[in-house]
């Protein structure tokens, strides 16, 4: 699995490609009520095309879909895509996030910045924090953006015995705030009048009638397990898991809250509950780390600011 960031650090806006050298087996879960994607449905397991060649995580809410296009183009370019006899299909599904409240409303990743991302695509460790689809992220805003901290991207992976593969990419930009599972603190929330990161939940009531559509959450895990569709699907489902441990509230009506699950190269044997179980584990990590590794920005600070 190859990553890629592109990145509009004024704007406050990007994008994060995530290329398979072979195609993968991915299914997808969506939990939160406010969606953004594209070519989802053809991941279902009852969808006739099996594989997939490419996934994307966008900032720009419906506006970023159109960076799709240029990971299309580039994967085209180089003969990528599902070999229809004339032509070569390049299999592309996308979701989005809502960041136009950050930096500029009117940046947005359209097909140069997809193409970019592709592009810049490699088996390095991905850039965390500030980056890709997580540049323009925020979360806790149950008091409103301007009240908000710096959400990001982040990633995490364990190798087990035997040599299976779970990883994780996760954008984060929760309507929730951010908690280390193992302590219950508060990393990155709603900003009290001291400053401080609240509990958005104990503060919710009193907020409900301001709620807004400016979230999202969004992840990929890939694994070198052999799965079927269906099992990605299941996968995908458990990987949520790893969401709801760190981030409160999750998956509310104000979120699009979504999760790929990619089998890449299905070179390993090994249980469907084996690989949801550590993939929760990772997205719990790749949530820390994009919230840990994230800057601040203009009027909005973050976790790591002095």
């Amino acid at each position: 699995m190859l990553v890629g960031h592109a990145t509009d650090p004024e704007g406050l806006t990007g994008c994060t490609a995530v290329l398979f050298e072979r195609p993968a087996v991915v299914g997808v879960d969506v939990r939160g009520s406010s969606p953004g994607t594209r070519e989802t449905d053809r991941l279902a397991p009852t969808a006739s095309v099996r594989h997939t060649h490419a996934l994307l995580l966008t900032g720009g809410s419906a506006f970023g879909l159109a960076a799709a296009e240029g990971v299309v183009r580039f994967l085209e370019e180089r003969g990528v895509g599902l070999d229809v006899g004339f032509a070569r299909i390049p299999l592309v599904s996308a979701a989005v996030l809502f960041d136009l409240a950050v930096g500029s409303p009117a940046a947005r990743p359209g097909p140069g910045m997809g193409y970019e991302a592709a592009a810049a695509a490699s088996a390095d460790p991905p850039a965390q924090g500030n980056a890709g689809a997580g540049t323009g992220a925020t979360v806790g805003k149950v008091l409103g953006p301007e009240r908000a901290m710096k959400g990001g991207v982040g990633s995490a992976s364990v190798r087990l015995e035997g040599g299976l593969v779970v990883g994780a990419l996760v954008a984060v930009n929760a309507f929730g705030d951010v908690r280390d599972p193992h302590t219950g603190r508060i990393i990155a929330g709603p900003r009290l009048e001291d400053d401080s990161p609240g509990d958005t939940v104990e503060l919710l009531q009193r907020a409900a009638s301001r709620l807004s559509w400016e979230n999202t959450t969004l992840g990929v895990v890939a694994t070198n397990a052999r799965l079927s569709k269906a099992q990605a699907a299941k996968v995908a489902q458990l990987a949520h898991h790893g969401l709801v441990r760190t981030i409160h509230p999750v998956h509310s009506t104000v979120d699009g809250d979504l999760v790929f699950a990619a089998s890449v190269g299905g070179e390993v044997d090994a249980a469907t509950d084996v690989v949801g179980a550590w993939a929760a584990r990772v997205v719990a990590e790749s949530v820390l780390r994009a919230v840990r590794e994230a800057k601040g920005v203009p009027g909005i600070p973050s976790a790591s600011d002095p």
